[in-house]
């Protein structure tokens, strides 16, 4: 045989004998042989795997079991296809039940815990059906196909004298610790990591990684919530390093190039009092046809540049984190709160869009441009209110005494947008919002409703112009942009909304598919009737969730075709990828060429920045119920009103007028028979004694705990 030929049947021998080749006979034998399962040994010998060539058969069952392409059974292997089980991905876990998602089309599956088989969030397992209680899809977890490496949060209890580990999620059972060096006490609050996987959570092992301190501290929890959700709080040293030379440059005269000056203009900044990362200030004017409208906001994609340490230090964090009174901004304090921020009486450039608006404000053109602005004041929410409720003391007065005429004009402007949008039939639905009063301790000691002043709605209101005129340029230029989007209302969900309205009498508006306007006459029909809070819920619960897109799909919840983020760089990474993208088309990019550039940057940047921000959400809304629960442990015992604002077949949800939410156990209420109607009301069959949701309740604080952010009431009898 000559060279060639060995050589060449080398090669052969070489790709028969490779993990791809043993594959593809695996999944070829398995598939033959049906339902019933092919013994391990039978498939090995049909397989040939020879001596030498053993280490690249067994890669490939080991990756066809863990691709879910194949299972172990007791008598052998089969496919998963033809037994009807999928791969899947855990994604939560609570202490009697867990959700799976498979991870071919994302359904979400309930997983009731004595199906979870040990597993923990993040494993991708093999999973089936089981029969549904609910009508909803149900599963049961059958093996773990690749552990994840899971942190896990809770506290040490002790039993009989020894510590235990009880985690947040997972179990109701305490499981055993590894010891090591980690110092540790009862009731703290802990990180674990599985060092040993049981069948049962019960069965699994774990050591100490790092303990936080006392559990009923909110302090300590909400560090666990940061760490257990990968926050970084520190900034990469590379960042750092940027950061620094960029603040130490400063702003210097050749910043000015090509750019607007606007610092001889009126403008000015208005926020709340004790924010230190302003990137959005405002001027006004009125024109012949109506007023012309100025929105500058910090121009950080200057500063932070493509694919730079800062950049991809932002792209991964994707917004600034808010809890308590502390923040993990996106960009490090240099920028957020230095260079970037438009404090009063320092040069800072811009990106400005300066937008003209008829006399009955609606928008007639506008244009974008790099800028540079000198902010004249530090404007603050509740001064300005007071202005414009005329109550404000001569120390304020004298503080804004030059912008008082651009105030008075954005009051008026503001008013016409406000009356436009309810006329365009954006829906007004009322959220409570809570401001938590921390002491020098870092102890809650109050827990209060954020309220809105008519400020608030002014900058609002420019805000969303500025916003919608960017969308609308990318929309018409037809470039790669990030949209903030906000989908129709599903099918599901309007029908839903529809059975609840029917149950409460509503005056319902006939439609085939749902608009804005529909659900805005809505809760028109239901103003200033008892059951207004309930139909608020209702209509709030019917809309889908807003989220960052490549494509303009509109913004349904305020009846926009054009929306998207410019107005906060320093906080949310869409609006610095847009300027990013906006920078360049206006120095004379044609749409083409940011195509090439920008198309998978537009694309990675929403999907990356939606996740972070479902994360950021979910962060700082646990974090907000450890202090909550904090609060309301220095008031066990006493009464309080409240508002039932959610009911559910176990009890029902009572939030006070401080916006603290608590739930009254159906095992609390006085003894009866109670069913839930599936809607709104929980009712005793015997003495017919409801409660529903919009009713108000005297209620009593009977426990909270820190630890879990749940705080339980009684009814007062």
């Amino acid at each position: 045989m000559s060279k060639e030929k060995l050589k060449n049947k080398k090669k052969f021998d070489n790709n028969k004998y490779s993990v791809e080749s043993y594959k593809n006979k695996i999944i070829t034998f398995v598939k033959k042989n049906g339902k019933k399962p092919l013994p391990s040994k039978e498939l090995a010998a049909k397989c040939r795997s020879i001596k030498g060539n053993e280490k690249n058969y067994k890669t490939a069952v080991t990756e066809l079991l863990q691709e879910g392409t194949i299972c172990e059974r007791r008598k052998g292997i089969v496919m998963c296809e033809i037994l009807g089980f999928f791969k899947a991905e855990v994604m939560r876990l609570n202490k009697t039940f867990g959700f799976i998602k498979r991870c071919d089309n994302n359904e979400e599956i309930f997983v009731p815990g004595k199906y979870l088989s040990g597993a923990m969030p993040k494993d991708i397992v093999l999973a089936k059906y089981i029969e549904s209680r609910s009508g909803k899809p149900e599963g049961e977890v059958l093996d773990i196909l690749v552990p994840s490496a899971a942190k896990l949060t809770g506290i040490i209890v002790e039993e009989d004298g020894r510590k235990y580990f009880l985690a947040d999620t997972m179990s109701k059972t305490p499981v055993k610790i590894e010891e090591n060096d980690i110092e540790y006490h009862t009731g703290d609050k802990v990180m674990a990591e599985l060092c040993r996987m049981g069948k049962r959570h019960r069965d699994h092992k774990v050591k100490i990684v790092f303990c936080f301190g006392n559990s009923q501290n909110a302090a300590c929890c909400a560090e666990s919530i940061l760490a257990v959700n990968d926050i970084e709080k520190e900034f990469s040293e590379n960042a750092k390093r940027e950061a620094q030379k960029i603040a130490a440059a400063g702003v210097w005269a050749d910043d000015y190039t090509n750019r607007l000056d606007l610092r001889n203009n009126l403008i000015f900044t208005i926020d709340s009092a004790e924010s230190k990362d302003l990137d959005d200030a405002v001027s006004i004017e009125r024109t012949q046809n109506g007023y012309k409208l100025g929105v500058h906001i910090a121009d950080v994609s200057h500063y932070v540049k493509g694919n730079s340490p800062l950049d991809k230090e932002a792209l991964n964090r994707g917004t600034s984190i808010y809890y308590a009174d502390k923040v993990i901004p996106m960009l490090p304090k240099e920028l957020s709160n230095g260079i970037c921020s438009l404090n009063p009486n320092e040069n800072r450039l811009t990106f400005s869009a300066i937008m003209n608006i008829s006399s009955d404000g609606k928008l007639i053109d506008f244009k974008f441009e790099k800028s540079v602005i000198c902010s004249r004041v530090k404007g603050v929410y509740s001064e300005i209110n007071s202005i414009l409720a005329e109550t404000a003391d001569e120390k304020i007065l004298e503080k804004y005494r030059e912008l008082i005429p651009s105030i008075e004009i954005m009051n008026e402007l503001a008013d016409k947008l406000i009356a436009n949008r309810k006329k365009r039939g954006a829906p007004n639905i009322e959220t409570s919002e809570s401001k938590l009063i921390i002491n020098d301790e870092q102890l809650c000691i109050d827990v209060k409703p954020r309220t809105r002043g008519k400020s608030e709605m002014i900058i609002e209101e420019f805000m969303l112009l500025a916003n919608e005129s960017a969308a609308r340029l990318a929309r018409e230029k037809q470039i790669p942009f990030v949209y903030r989007i906000h989908e129709t209302p599903s099918p599901e969900k309007t029908d839903d909304l529809k059975s609840g309205l029917r149950r409460l009498n509503v005056e319902i508006p006939v439609f085939s598919q749902v608009k804005p306007a529909h659900l805005a006459e809505i809760l028109e029909n239901a103003k200033d009737k008892p059951f207004y809070p309930v139909v608020n819920m209702m209509t709030l619960r019917s809309m889908a969730k807003a989220k960052y897109h490549t494509e303009p799909v509109g913004h349904f919840g305020l009846a926009l075709d054009d929306y998207a983020h410019f107005t906060s760089p320093i906080r949310r990474y869409p609006d610095l990828a847009i300027h990013r993208i906006l920078s360049d088309l206006i120095s004379g990019a044609d749409s083409q060429w940011l195509q090439k550039r920008y198309a998978g940057f537009a694309a990675k940047a929403s999907e990356h920045s939606t996740a972070a921000e479902i994360k950021a959400m979910s962060i700082e809304r646990n974090c907000e119920d450890c202090y909550k629960a904090e609060f309301m442990q220095q008031h066990v015992g006493e009464e309080f009103e409240g508002l039932i604002s959610s009911v559910t077949e176990f009890g029902f949800y009572v939030e006070l007028d401080n916006t603290v939410e608590g739930l009254v156990h159906v095992n609390s209420l006085p003894e009866g028979y109670y069913n839930y109607d599936g809607y709104f009301t929980l009712s005793d069959e015997y003495s017919g004694k409801s409660y529903s949701i919009g009713d108000r309740i005297s209620v009593i604080c009977s426990r909270a705990d820190v630890n879990t952010g749940n705080i339980d009431f009684d009814i007062k009898i």
